[in-house]
């Protein structure tokens, strides 16, 4: 799990009754970010602050939220949470943490007036631990559904997951809320073990990917879609590199996601880098990569179903 990072936290907020949430990531010491975005539907906060010409020179926590871009509010609760205790850029009187976040779309399947609000972003970085990750229908991937080219009614539950790898002495972990259009492979064997339906109420699973290359017709094409995600390691590196970890740790998308990164998807992975490991660039993104495979199919493994949104545990 990405908590295998050593001064890695994880804490997840959830509303049951509007079918939303949000996780964040907070870290033991100052982390170096960077962050990787793909598709044309992204909605974030804080970008700026892993610029290599940012006066900042390290972030303080990620944010994954539901609730589309209303839900970047959170955010604010995260960083009411880090200024009580001190943790931020020190700024004369005062420290401003630096959070970033990222969001996806989940108002469809709930209340669509229920958005992660900044009490509930406070409340996930309360409950930010070390160790076992909660996974499947909590925080962001409360509401989150794969499966969707041909709408809802023949969807299926999305979730968040959890994985780790190791490259020698160095860890690279990954968390994923996985929301997105198309279908979720298990990154082994290319199975398929989530995604668009047959028919409402079926459970024999279209193929995204080949439907739309046949030239499927969606019902609704629309932008209501998104996968996110954070990679966590102990290795050093520098925002260049952590963007370039990002960057490769993207291949797990292209893994476990068919097809990842379509033009109604936001796809965005943050990297976070908190220790002083050396490690060789290349091999750890690919670690990287593998670990979010991991973390792809886990969220959906983990995920129980809600009404009308049968999960891959029911197939």
């Amino acid at each position: 799990m990405i908590t295998d990072v050593p001064g890695i936290r994880v804490g997840h907020a959830t509303d049951p009754v509007g079918l939303t949430g949000c996780t964040v990531v907070l870290t033991d010491r100052p982390a170096v970010g960077g962050v990787e975005l793909r598709g044309w539907a992204t909605a974030v906060h804080g970008l700026d602050f892993l610029d290599p010409r940012h006066l900042v020179p390290t972030l303080d926590g990620v944010l994954l939220t539901g609730g589309s871009a209303f839900g970047l509010e959170a955010v604010f609760g995260v960083m009411q949470y880090l200024e009580e205790r001190r943790v931020g850029f020190s700024a004369g009187p005062t420290v401003v943490p630096h959070v970033a976040g990222a969001v996806l779309f989940d108002l469809a399947v709930g209340d669509p007036r229920a958005r992660p609000t900044r009490a509930l972003g406070y409340q996930a970085a309360q409950a930010a631990k070390p160790g076992p990750v909660a996974e499947g229908n909590v925080g962001a991937g409360t509401g989150a559904t794969v499966g969707k080219l041909f709408g809802l009614s023949r969807a299926m539950k999305g979730g968040i997951g959890s994985a780790s790898g190791r490259l020698g002495e160095v860890i690279v972990g990954a968390l994923v809320a996985v929301n997105a259009l198309g279908d979720v492979r298990d990154p082994e064997t290319g199975v398929l073990l989530a995604g668009a339906r047959d028919r409402p109420d079926g459970r024999t699973l279209v193929d995204t990917a080949k439907a739309l290359a046949r030239g499927a017709a969606p019902p609704s094409f629309t932008p209501q879609h998104t996968t996110i995600g954070v990679v966590a390691t102990n290795a050093r590196l520098s925002k260049p590199e952590a963007t370039k970890v990002a960057q490769l740790g993207m291949l797990g998308f292209a893994r476990a996601l068919s097809p990842p990164h379509t033009a109604v998807d936001g796809d965005t992975l943050f990297c976070l880098s908190v220790g002083d490991a050396p490690a060789d660039l290349t091999p750890l993104g690919l670690v990287a990569a593998e670990a979010v495979a991991r973390a792809i199919a886990r969220a959906v493994r983990a995920a129980a179903s809600l009404p009308g949104l049968p999960a891959a545990r029911d197939l």
